[in-house]
């Protein structure tokens, strides 16, 4: 591993989704230690607040509706009974979306009943810290750490591939695969192989972010959800820490500029600023390949889809696995590079057209930049997505896409985009026995949470980070 300490790092993404834990448990990772090592909290979804309309405010949970009925996805079944007067929110049905409005949390196996529902949940982390945390778990395993910059990139005449790197001291290193972390710049896939990018700022024109933590001086304790607050020209980010919240602003640097998005970001934040302000430049979009040649390129060398859901370090985590499962110790061939580039580009695909919803599906007219996002035109993908839906509340997952159905429903839901049908089918399940289940479901929910302890007093006792 080469890399430079006089290098800053992005560092703004504090919040992760469920998959990162699956990546955790592969490296045996244990869950206390990390969280304590990384000022960790829990995360049981991410609350939207101003994104449909100024006052809207709702939750993307980790955990689905229900459960499927005879095949039949909760969401058709719920408005089924909608119709016949059942006015009962569909939140009521979700364990995860429950106990973030009452601040509470714990872990499925800390009740160990078959007959309740999971507890589906992330973290909130200090993403510098779990930097940290993973170089020493790596060195402790053997990989071996050059500390420098790189100089030269050295390309095969013939093939193209890079044959080696020279650093800044002389010392060169060869190597039959570069993995390219070196962020925005994209120093081997951008700059030595010249690979080209996909500019997506037609779809998501935030293109600027300012990072301000702050400790919290209200006295509250820190909530198991993150929150994004649309403002007129993007968003704000809340990640609870145990000790701090990590805040930042994404804006269109087109309707407003640096200091107005710092004022903003001020003005909305639970306590004094911890740090100086950390300005961040990005445009939205991937690289035309992610594996091109001998070198494959990971987190942002690869792309940039902006925080609003989390996924920055899961297409890291994600590239690794696909890396891992294409891997060959006997060089490398089209064929790699080709799966790597097609399962990686319609991964990108999917999460883009879902960051595109938040700000596409809203009645907001407040401002140039909501009246831009409101018009703007979208990939044929999402308006099929979003069409199907209205129509009779139908949502295919297709290639193996991140988001659930319950991802799709609530944010379309919860910023305007209502079923006027539902699955035929679910007209079969109107009767006592139906009726009966649901219940049964809104009063285990209940029981679960009322018997939660808070967030805070079970970090507490689980696993507290030092000052």
């Amino acid at each position: 591993l080469v890399e430079s300490e006089e290098i800053g790092t992005v560092g703004v993404g504090e919040a992760t989704i469920p998959p990162f834990l699956d990546f955790n448990r592969l490296l045996e990772i244990d869950e206390r230690e990390l969280l304590a090592s990384v000022q960790g909290s829990f995360k049981l979804g991410i609350q939207f607040v101003n994104w449909g309309k100024l006052g809207d405010s709702y939750i993307h949970p980790f955990g689905n509706y229900g459960y499927e009925m005879d095949g039949i996805s909760f969401h058709h079944v719920w408005h089924k009974y909608r119709q016949a007067g059942d006015k009962r929110p569909i939140q009521v049905f979700n364990m995860e979306t429950m106990a973030a409005y009452f601040g509470r949390f714990a872990r499925t196996e800390d009740y160990q009943r078959e007959d309740l529902p999971p507890v589906n949940y992330a973290y909130h982390l200090d993403a510098g810290r779990y930097a940290r945390f993973l170089r020493g778990y790596a060195e402790k395993r053997g990989v071996v750490r050059k500390e420098g910059r790189v100089d030269d990139v050295q390309l095969d005449s013939e093939s193209g591939f890079v044959n080696s790197i020279t650093m800044q001291d002389g010392t060169r290193i060869e190597g039959d695969l570069f993995i390219d972390c070196s962020g925005f710049r994209g120093l081997l896939i951008e700059q030595a192989l010249k690979t080209g990018y996909e500019d997506w700022t037609n779809f998501l024109p935030c293109d600027r972010a300012v990072a301000l933590p702050c400790l919290r001086e209200d006295g509250s304790g820190p909530l198991p959800y993150t929150r994004a607050k649309a403002h007129k020209a993007g968003w704000q980010w809340q990640v609870p820490l145990q000790h701090r919240n990590g805040n930042g602003h994404v804006y269109c640097s087109s309707f407003m500029g640096d200091d107005e998005a710092l004022d903003i970001l001020v003005k909305n934040i639970a306590g004094k600023p911890g740090a100086d302000p950390n300005f961040l430049r990005f445009t939205t979009g991937r690289r035309k390949k992610f594996w091109n040649k001998n070198v494959v390129a990971l987190g942002l060398s690869a792309g940039f889809m902006e925080p609003l859901e989390s996924t920055s370090i899961h297409l890291i985590n994600t590239g690794i696995n696909k890396l891992i499962a294409l891997l060959s110790l006997d060089g490398i061939t089209q064929v790699q590079e080709d799966a790597f580039n097609r399962l990686t580009g319609k991964e990108y695909a999917r999460i883009r057209d879902f960051l595109i919803l938040h700000y596409n599906a809203t009645s907001r007219d407040d401002s140039e930049f909501w009246n831009y996002c409101r018009t703007m035109a979208v990939p044929e993908s999402l308006t099929e997505k979003t069409s199907l839906f209205r129509a009779n509340g139908q949502i295919f997952r297709e290639d193996n896409e991140l988001f659930t159905e319950t991802s799709w429903a609530a944010v379309m839901m919860g910023q305007g985009i209502m079923m006027q049908g539902h699955n035929a089918m679910a007209d079969g399940l109107i009767g006592p026995d139906t009726a009966k289940e649901l219940d049964g479901i809104e009063q285990s929910i209940r029981y679960v949470v009322e018997y939660m302890p808070t967030h805070g007093d079970y970090l507490k006792k689980y696993c507290p980070a030092p000052m």
